[in-house]
């Protein structure tokens, strides 16, 4: 897991989903949120990016920190 930085859209509640997200100063635009799911402490994001991959972001919302905690290289 690394700690990234996340632009989220926020509609009826803060940090909705992710709408960008930069990974060691490269900067990715969320195509598409695939899945979502809940833990107690934490949402998971699988979006795929603008570079075609896939992407697995956890915002730990005690801690308000989001990880990169997969990535899938799809292939063309």
């Amino acid at each position: 897991m690394s700690v990234i930085r996340v632009q989220c859209y926020a509609g009826h509640r803060a940090d909705q989903r992710p709408t960008r997200f930069t990974i060691r100063d490269r900067e990715f635009e969320v195509v598409s949120v695939e899945d979502q799911w809940y833990e107690p402490e934490a949402i998971y994001f699988r979006v795929r990016a603008d570079d075609g991959n896939l992407y697995i972001l956890r915002h730990d919302e005690v801690q308000d920190v989001w990880t990169l905690d997969a990535f899938r290289a799809v292939a063309e």
